[in-house]
């Protein structure tokens, strides 16, 4: 894991309860999102969910497929540059599997990224979600601890 590996995230209840809302209410299917905030040496400060349709191309694969429009992005990024944010990375659910970042979540994540994925343990038992930071070189991705609530120098 290289050196800009940050320790945790930090974000506040209201977010983090709401990202939780946002993916789970578009369940059979993936729910998706952005993550917008700060970088700092060692945090990943979340401090807006972007929410995001999902976009895969073929209806039928979108309980285990997602996709966020292009021109999502880009708003998202002039939004959050804006208001003096970056983009983190992005949320998205797995409906019927662990919060545990799949072969396809790594091939197409553009690293370095925030990935927080709400998963599900077994049929019916929601896992919550589990933060990950996924790096440019392919290492393994690292969970992160989340700090909730977060208050930046408050």
């Amino acid at each position: 894991m290289s050196s800009e590996a940050p320790a945790f995230v930090g974000a506040d209840l209201r977010l983090a309860a709401q990202l939780e809302r946002l993916l789970a209410a578009a369940a059979p299917l993936e729910g998706c999102a952005l993550l917008l905030g700060l970088k700092t040496a060692q945090v990943l400060v979340v401090q807006e969910v972007w929410p995001c349709c999902n976009r895969w191309p073929v209806a039928e694969e979108r309980g285990r497929r997602f996709a966020i429009d292009p021109r999502e992005q880009l708003l998202a990024q002039k939004w959050a540059r804006q208001h003096q944010m970056v983009v983190l990375g992005f949320a998205h659910s797995h409906p019927s599997s662990p919060p545990v970042p799949s072969a396809t979540d790594l091939a197409w994540c553009v690293a370095p990224a925030l990935l927080a994925i709400q998963g599900f343990e077994a049929p019916g038992r929601q896992a919550g979600l589990a933060w990950w930071w996924i790096e440019a070189d392919g290492a393994e991705p690292l969970r992160l601890p989340i700090r909730l609530p977060w208050r930046m120098g408050l």
